[in-house]
């Protein structure tokens, strides 16, 4: 279970969130919402370890993550960043690879076992195809599903994604939500593994997520269910915008539309 408790952190002395108290069990989907510059990508960058905290706990069951070294938080914790600076002069194959760091022997080497974890990662977010190709002949949406691929190469419990989907077109969009779903619900990883993702589309949090956090100014704003969370009054209030919500008559989740 991921527990953090009165998270205040930031950067250069200026705090960006303040008392941020959240709960992830296993087997859950956090959706991480809010208007630009709430302070969602922070979070990451600090579940992760990127920023320091400057008050507050990060627990993941019984290990404080603020605490750990870094080899170990690696094989906790894996992250699909928002930017893609990756190696231009990598190929695909070399960047998925990078996920089995905190694995490697003394000398470096990635063994049979690396590789079949390596093959299955990278036939999973399609990407085996172009294995062999340089990144830097790589369009934006395939660098993205290579960083997906990377991060489940790392096997680990928290997969943190920071808008994942905004370098991709419709279909894998569906792929990526589709894969992340079955990753976290399926019976096997439900007993010990979660996942928080930053998104902007709030009608794609509706049908990913388990619990959502909105966080307005650096601060939680509400928490809880897609149904307790996305409503209009809520929404309106946090983006300063007129919403109205249908529900979709096949699945029942909400469908969230601007007023103009």
């Amino acid at each position: 279970m991921l527990n953090i408790r009165s998270l205040t952190c930031g950067y250069d002395g200026k705090m960006i969130l303040h008392d941020i108290d959240l709960e992830l069990m296993p087997g859950q989907i956090m959706a991480v919402i809010g208007p630009n510059g709430a302070g969602k990508s922070t979070l990451v960058k600090a579940v992760s370890g990127v920023i320091p905290v400057a008050q507050g706990t990060i627990r993941w069951n019984d290990v404080d993550l603020t605490r750990v070294k870094t080899e170990e938080r690696a094989r906790l914790v894996s992250v699909v960043p928002q930017a893609r600076n990756l190696p231009p002069a990598f190929t695909a194959h070399e960047v998925v690879s990078l996920g089995r760091t905190p694995y490697l022997n003394w000398l470096g080497q990635l063994s049979p076992g690396d590789e079949a974890v390596i093959r299955e990662v990278m036939t999973q977010t399609r990407t085996l195809e172009f294995g062999n190709r340089l990144i830097g002949e790589l369009s934006g949406g395939e660098q993205q599903r290579l960083l997906l691929a990377r991060a489940l190469a790392q096997q680990t419990p928290l997969l943190l994604l920071d808008e994942p989907t905004s370098h991709l077109d419709l279909q894998y969009q569906v792929q990526l939500i589709h894969l992340l779903r079955r990753l976290i619900h399926e019976e096997q990883a439900m007993q010990d593994r979660a996942a928080i993702i930053v998104m902007h589309d709030l009608n794609l949090v509706a049908r990913v997520a388990d619990v959502v956090a909105l966080i307005v100014s650096g601060r939680l704003a509400a928490f809880g269910s897609p149904h307790e969370v996305l409503t209009a009054e809520t929404l309106g209030k946090a983006y300063q915008v007129e919403l109205g919500l249908v529900n979709d008559p096949e699945t029942g989740a909400s469908v969230i539309i601007p007023r103009f």
